[in-house]
């Protein structure tokens, strides 16, 4: 008699899980596959890494109990499954969209989403901290950590790593393995982890030794008895001994991880041991949808796509990134000095272009910011000019390192800080508002803000070749969708006098929209003067001088207010009135929540008439 299949839509989730065959799971990974792919061609979002967790995610919630048993997802960006099973599937739909469910495991959105996570690394440390508290509380249930192979390329994972090994609590560290991170991993870990991939016959063979001995007469008892005695020189003498049992892990794998009764198996026991468990899936990044498995790259992180052709909505060579790319490619043909260093960013910050090109002056250090900026130390204290292009919210992880390691020194390096301002659908971990703030703390950097394309090209040449200590150049996701183009022409700042007492300060992608309500307010008779910061910081003597001639400065910034230019002007001048974000950023549409955070065009231009319609 044939077996039921698995209704998706009707089971009791995670509760029903337990109930299911293993033939029943099987289907139920395939229904939730096909959800994933049609909710992310719709709304963006991360495809191929959930595409390859979906098994594990099942095996996950058929053996721990959830939220009882606490797993903490690395990044997040593979537990769109995770959130389907434990009662967000009537919501999935809302994936990523304002008012809907996010992008990243959040525990003010669940109870079964056990630490926030949007940035890579730090799910040990969470979980081991989390297996603590559980012991010191007397709780016997587990912290489960799952992390990607992208995440062993940061350092904070070897910091939990060192703790949970010896620490005698019921910590479960799961290691998905399946060669990538965004870019393709690289370094001394990742290639160990490619060799112990291939080395699955340690099971198979342990498993093998194990049963001819049971059914060999009298010897066989007692000498399955020594070698299970001795299993570390068994493993040895088969595996070696992993990097992982050296830091005080039992060590389990590799499992195959689209095999629900492999990773069963593997789960059970480790839960069974009740001390440090360090196991080993390998699983393939897409699994299920051909263009997925076939370019896991492209589709990490996507836009909406069409499911039939599998075309991804990837960032086009119309954006800052790749206008950074190409420019820095045309400076790097002149200047053999220049270096590009990235953390397994090369195509989300535009890079692509220079390895392509200069492959000896460009360095991939992974998932390591910390590294990269020290390593772009080292690289200028010997004569090179390094440039590290790095998202906004990532750059955060590198604060100690650009002033310990590049800015008491002197050091000239560049910072293209990517995706700074608001980003969109990821949300408040990936907001790229507190740079200014973060940035303008540091002695002796120079900041660049440019508003458009030709902007973005003058001011990088500038932090290159005029600037001799830390310079950056920060720039929004996406293209250059001013209406507006009146650019600076090289100059650090671009005043348009229009005789008003009245002056509208701004940077950055704003200058359009405080533009377009300057237009509109002109049309009604309210002039203001306008001023768009280029070089953005230290202030310059001119721009203060320009701001103090005014009665009435009204400062626009997509930057956290606590930190922000305005606030500095405020307390220098004393005639700002600050319009800046004053919190974290949920996610949703970057124009919707510009309009939110009164920073569209429409907001600022009803905000200034408020203000000065009644002057007029």
């Amino acid at each position: 008699m044939a077996e039921n299949k698995a209704d998706l839509y009707s089971l009791k989730l995670p509760e029903d899980l337990k109930k299911l065959s293993t033939g029943q799971c099987d289907d139920l990974c395939r229904q939730i596959r096909t959800l994933l792919i049609k909710t992310v061609s719709n709304n963006g979002g991360h495809l191929a890494s959930n595409l390859g967790t979906v098994e594990l995610t099942v095996a996950l919630h058929r053996v721990f109990e959830s939220p009882k048993d606490k797993i903490v997802w690395d990044v997040g960006h593979q537990a769109y499954t995770h959130k389907i099973l434990t009662g967000r599937l009537d919501r999935f739909a809302t994936l990523r969209k304002e008012g809907g469910i996010s992008g990243f495991c959040r525990p003010d959105e669940s109870e079964h989403d056990a630490f926030i996570s949007g940035h890579s690394s730090n799910s040990i440390s969470a979980a081991l901290g989390i297996a603590y508290a559980k012991k010191l509380q007397g709780d016997d249930h587990h912290a489960i950590a799952v992390l990607g192979d992208g995440a062993m390329t940061g350092g904070l994972s070897y910091e939990g790593l060192n703790n949970a090994g010896k620490s005698e609590t019921n910590i479960i560290v799961i290691l998905n393995y399946n060669e990538m991170s965004i870019s393709r991993n690289v370094g001394s870990m990742a290639k160990y982890l490619s060799q112990m991939r291939t080395k699955s016959s340690y099971l198979k063979t342990k498993t093998a030794v194990e049963r001819m001995l049971d059914v060999t007469p009298v010897v066989g008892q007692p000498v399955k008895k020594v070698v299970r005695s001795s299993k570390n020189a068994f493993k040895n003498m088969l595996l070696h001994s992993t990097f992982f049992e050296d830091m005080g892990f039992e060590f389990i794998g590799p499992l195959d991880g689209h095999n629900i009764e492999e990773l069963e198996a593997g789960l059970r026991a480790a839960k069974a041991m009740h001390k440090p468990v360090f196991i080993h899936v390998n699983t393939v990044k897409g699994k299920g949808y051909a263009p997925a498995e076939a370019n896991p790259g492209e589709f990490h992180g996507v836009g909406s796509f069409e499911i039939s052709t599998g075309n991804p909505d990837v960032v086009s060579s119309d954006s800052f990134s790749s206008v950074m790319g190409k420019e820095l490619c045309r400076l790097a043909r002149a200047d053999k000095r220049i270096c590009a260093v990235t953390a397994a960013m090369k195509y989300g910050t535009g890079l692509q272009y220079f390895a392509k090109n200069f492959p000896d002056r460009f360095f991939d250090v992974g998932i390591a910011e910390e590294h990269a900026v020290t390593f772009c130390g080292g690289l200028a204290s010997a004569g090179m000019i390094p440039v590290f292009a790095v998202y906004s919210s990532f750059l955060q992880r590198g604060y100690d390192q650009l002033i310990h390691d590049l800015s008491i020194g002197g050091l000239h390096a560049v910072i293209c800080v990517d995706r700074a301002g608001i980003v969109g659908s990821d949300g408040e971990t990936h907001q790229g508002i507190f740079d200014i703030s973060f940035l303008t703390s540091v002695p002796g950097t120079t900041i660049y803000s440019p508003s458009n394309y030709a902007e973005l090209r003058l001011c990088l040449k500038k932090a290159l070749l005029k600037d001799k200590a830390v310079s950056v150049v920060r720039y929004p996701r996406g293209r250059d969708l001013s209406v507006y183009g009146v650019d600076s022409v090289g100059a650090d700042h671009l005043h348009i006098n229009n005789g008003s007492d009245t002056l509208i300060l701004t940077y950055g992608r704003l200058f359009d929209n405080v533009s377009a309500a300057a237009e509109k307010l002109a049309g009604e008779n309210i002039k203001c003067d306008l001023l768009k910061l280029v070089k953005v910081f230290p202030f310059s003597e001119e721009i203060i001088e320009i701001v103090k001639g005014h009665s009435k400065v009204y400062c626009f910034e997509e930057a956290y207010r606590c930190g922000s230019l305005s606030e500095k002007l405020a307390a220098e001048c004393g005639n700002v009135e600050i319009f800046a974000i004053e919190d974290y950023v949920h996610h949703g549409e970057t124009a919707d929540l510009l309009d939110e955070l009164g920073l569209s065009a429409e907001k600022i231009y009803q905000l200034l008439k408020e203000r000065l319609g009644n002057e007029t």
